[in-house]
């Protein structure tokens, strides 16, 4: 930089003064106005130039407002279809099908097709271990039926329900009342095949033989049920009280009165309650006597 320059710069910048060469510094003022001065003249003579020029800086500089983005287009969400069911519901759906329209074939049964549906029944695993069914013994036109629970293995052998010492009991309750298993009333098992080593039965196996015990009844038509036992109340009514809270009182079966009591062979294991099971004899009788003087009182 010369030295007129420079310290022309400096004293723009407030930093003179300075030992310099006055004259120098006055050139170099005089060179740099002249300087201004021709462009000055040149912008005025050419406008349009200059506003052409500063066209695209301002454009640089004043960028255009940015567009709002589209909208979204409304989509029309269409639904899914339903998901195949699985293997497990269609299997379930299936056997309730099944069931279903085997109930409706056991309801339509005379007494001989009952029979013979029961001896060759499949529709349980029970089936795999029983010698033989127990379908009941009796007069199936006898005012009273005897519903126990299931068959022991005496019964599995001899294909006759309520054998043994628990049979031999029955037999003599029901000879408290003037009956007997021949003539006065008819004896069945909600079960018609023995549990393996006397277990509960559970509750699939008493579902799948339920259909039998119903047409059994309504075949039977008798006029008082005595029902002995968890599983025959269960069946009978529908409901899983205890034999204490329920026995003593009247229930309904289909319109048929029903006295609950203790199964012969728990009283087997507990004989002070064979009185209360004497009681509840007593009470289906007078249950049966007021049905009959009801049906003499209207003439049917």
């Amino acid at each position: 930089m010369s030295e007129a320059r420079q310290e022309l710069v400096l004293d723009e910048l407030g930093l003179l003064p300075l030992w310099v060469r006055r004259d120098l510094v006055a050139a170099e003022r005089a060179r740099v106005a002249a300087s201004n001065d021709a462009a000055a003249s040149n912008d005025a003579a050419q406008p349009a130039r200059a506003e052409t020029a500063a066209a695209p800086a301002e454009a640089i500089a004043m960028p255009a407002a940015a567009e709002p983005p589209p909208r979204p287009m409304r989509q029309t969400v269409i639904p899914a279809s339903a998901p195949a069911p699985a293997p497990a519901a269609v299997a379930a759906a299936s056997g309730s099908v099944e069931r279903d329209q085997r109930a409706a074939a056991i309801a339509a049964m005379d007494w001989e097709q009952l029979q013979a549906a029961v001896a060759s029944c499949t529709a349980c695993s029970l089936c795999k271990s029983r010698n033989r069914t127990v379908f009941g013994v009796g007069n199936p036109e006898a005012d009273w039926l005897i519903v126990g629970e299931a068959p022991g293995a005496e019964e599995d052998r001899l294909g006759e329900p309520f054998v043994g010492q628990a049979g031999k009991l029955l037999d003599s309750m029901l000879a408290s009342v003037d009956l007997n298993r021949r003539d006065g009333a008819f004896i069945l098992n909600t079960l018609k095949c023995r549990p393996p080593q006397n277990r509960n039965p559970n509750p699939d196996e008493l579902a799948l033989c339920a259909p039998f015990l119903h047409r059994q009844v309504e075949l039977i038509r008798p006029k008082v049920i005595f029902a002995v036992g968890r599983f025959a109340v269960q069946t009978l009514l529908g409901r899983e009280a205890s034999i204490a809270s329920l026995r003593g009182k009247r229930h309904d079966y289909r319109g048929v009165p029903v006295v609950v009591s203790y199964h012969p062979a728990y009283l087997l294991r507990n004989m002070p309650d064979k009185i209360k099971a004497w009681q509840d004899l007593l009470l289906a009788r007078r249950m049966l006597a007021t049905s009959a003087n009801r049906q003499a009182d209207t003439g049917s």
